[in-house]
This record gives C-alpha cells, sequence and structure tokens, in this order.
C-alpha cells in the first residue's frame, strides 16, 4: 500500500503531465485548422488539373506520344514506393496504421518477387525503411509547416527519372488520406505509369472546351505528365500533415481526460487512505487513553 506522500507526488506529477497534453492539444488544434485550409483549397486545384490532364491524354491518339510515364511493363522486378509518414509521433495509432499497411504492402510484393525501393518523406518512414532493411533511396525530413512543394521536389523527381531509366517498372505512393477530424485513412496507390481515367466530359463541365497546343501535343505532355505527378506527391504531403494534427489533438484530448480520470481516482486512494490513518491514530489514542486510566493508582 503506498504512503499518502507517494500518493500526492503520484497527484502532482499526473497533473503537470495534464497541463502539458492540454497545450500540445491546444497547438495540434490551431495546427490542425490550418492544414485542414491548406488541403481543403488544394484538392480543387488538383482535381481539376487531372481532369483537364486526363482529358488531353484522351485526345492524344498516339499514346507513345510519352511513352516514358505511360510505359506499363508486364515483366516488373522493381517498384518504388514514396513512403509518406510524420516526424514525430504522439498522435495515437496514425503511424502504427500507416506502417502496418506499407509493411503488408512490402510484404505482397516481395511475395510476387517485385524488389522494393523506398523514397521516404518523414522520420517515421525512413526509421521503418532502415529496421526492415529496405532499400532506402532517398530521404526528406523536417517538411516546413505549412509545407511547400520545394520540400518534396527531390524525392519526387527523383523517382520519377529512376522510373524513366528503368529501375522500377511501377511507382506507388503510400500516405494517409484526410477524411476528417476523426477520420484519418491509410492509403496506398499506384501513380506511376499514368493511367488513362474514363471520365465523362459532361459531368465534369469539360465537353465544350477545346485547347491550341504550342509548339506540340508531345512537348506539352513531356512537361505536364511530371508536374502533375509533382502535384500529386505534395497534395499527399498535405493530407498526411492534416492527418497528423489531427490524430495528435484527439490523442493529446484523450491523454488530458485520462489524467484527469487518474487525478478523481488517486485523489478517492488518498482521501481512503488518510481516512483510515485518522481512524487508525484515533484509535490508537482511545485506547492508550482507557490503559493509562486503568494504571492510576484510584482505580488499584
Amino acid at each position: 500500500m503506498p504512503s499518502t506522500r507517494e500518493i500526492r507526488r503520484r497527484i502532482r506529477s499526473t497533473k503537470n503531465v495534464g497541463q502539458i497534453t492540454r497545450a500540445m492539444e491546444m497547438v495540434a488544434a490551431s495546427r490542425m485548422r490550418r492544414a485542414q485550409r491548406n488541403v481543403e483549397s488544394a484538392r480543387p486545384y488538383s482535381e481539376r488539373m487531372m481532369r483537364i490532364c486526363q482529358q488531353l491524354l484522351r485526345r492524344v491518339v498516339d499514346k507513345t506520344t510519352n511513352p516514358n510515364l505511360f510505359r506499363v511493363e508486364e515483366d516488373i522486378h522493381s517498384v518504388g514506393l514514396i513512403f509518406i509518414t510524420p516526424d514525430r509521433g504522439l498522435c495515437g495509432s496514425m503511424v502504427a496504421n500507416i506502417l502496418r499497411q506499407t509493411a503488408v504492402f512490402v510484404r505482397e510484393q516481395k511475395q510476387q518477387g517485385h524488389e522494393v525501393a523506398v523514397y521516404a518523406i518523414g522520420k517515421k518512414g525512413r526509421d521503418f525503411a532502415r529496421r526492415t532493411r529496405l532499400n532506402l533511396i532517398a530521404e526528406k525530413t523536417q517538411i516546413s509547416d505549412p509545407p511547400k512543394l520545394t520540400d518534396i521536389l527531390g524525392v519526387a523527381i527523383n523517382a520519377i527519372e529512376d522510373f524513366v531509366d528503368g529501375k522500377h517498372q511501377e511507382i506507388y505512393i503510400s500516405y494517409t488520406d484526410f477524411v476528417n477530424t476523426l477520420v484519418q485513412r491509410p492509403t496506398i496507390r499506384r501513380i506511376l505509369p499514368v493511367e488513362i481515367e474514363d471520365i465523362d466530359d459532361h459531368d465534369q463541365g469539360l465537353a465544350t472546351l477545346d485547347y491550341t497546343y504550342e509548339p506540340s501535343q508531345k512537348e506539352v505532355l513531356d512537361e505536364l505528365l511530371p508536374r502533375i505527378v509533382e502535384s500529386i506527391v505534395y497534395q499527399a504531403v498535405l493530407e498526411s500533415i492534416a492527418s497528423e494534427h489531427s490524430a495528435r489533438m484527439v490523442a493529446m484530448r484523450n491523454a488530458t481526460n485520462n489524467s484527469k480520470e487518474l487525478v478523481r481516482d488517486l485523489t478517492l486512494t488518498y482521501n481512503k487512505l488518510r481516512q483510515s490513518n485518522i481512524t487508525q491514530e484515533i484509535t490508537e489514542i482511545a485506547t492508550s487513553a482507557v490503559a493509562m486510566e486503568k494504571d492510576r493508582p484510584w482505580h488499584r
């Protein structure tokens, strides 16, 4: 049974931890609102850019105008994985979820005889690649908040160039998709080779649009498609950062509530122990008083 001094010490330390988690929750909430605005403002641009690009691709009859980014290999022996994770922890199960899903993806690729090369953005992904002894090609940590496009260009360009050079037959991206404050979904999808989606132009409001390409469709595609891949990586980084701050805010809120509940339990235990000690002291005093009365001369 702990003493009252030990319980008081635990109550004091738990309150201090609760104050820290409360401050971290407020900071994460502020950053989450800013990150959420960045994601919501970037999504329409990214979606519109993809729609225009898909319409352009469907108009090109000869898909070999850009054979590098359209090249589909039947014999796949190596794939690249752009792995986006936070630099820090304390964000609940978010990091564990994306690491677990990525580990499953890597195991499936290896079972199919494919080598996996990792392009890590974030310390958690980099450390995961090192622990599992994956082929770590490039890494980028300490992403600014809010992130800049230049922060991820090095990793994105390396992945694109390795795909063009034939080092990898496919490029995937692994990140945490921001759904809302309480839901963050780990996602892995292929970004290279570029696929042409079947989009209804009438539904997207693009049926009446037409373009004049200068100097040529081939040169436009050569410049546009790599930029689209870079924008996909940048959008994934925005989604991951918004998910990180949301998960951290919820985790710190739960930690704060748990600390308050623990303080209540410790306080109740302290009061019970203190009451028991007082009762014991009163009993000892009463017993001593009775014994002293019996030992007095006039009682003999």
